[in-house]
């Protein structure tokens, strides 16, 4: 078998999906939401997504940036993962 490369990605790239799995709560919401204020200014609010699992005691926050190079995405992904509510970004 021959070994894939990943596709790679052109920036500029717009609707860029980041989803962080981590405890449900309000403040998982707002640590993600700060986190992209900071690192990805001007994201779409409305097409955040939040989706609780089965019994409710994780929840997925799914949000939609233009992600403008390889740095600014590894920014979003170690400041999400240094909060411990935080198990998993995407």
């Amino acid at each position: 078998m021959s070994a894939q490369e990943p596709p790679k990605i052109e920036f500029p790239c717009p609707d860029y999906p980041i989803k962080v799995l981590g405890e449900a709560g309000d403040a998982l919401y707002a640590l993600v939401m700060d986190v992209m204020d900071e690192h990805a200014p001007g994201f779409n609010r409305s097409r955040v997504k939040v989706k609780d699992s089965g019994k409710g005691r994780f929840q997925s926050v799914t949000v939609y940036v233009t992600a403008t190079g390889i740095e600014q995405l590894d920014t979003i992904h170690k400041a999400l993962r240094a909060n411990p509510i935080v198990k998993i970004v995407l």
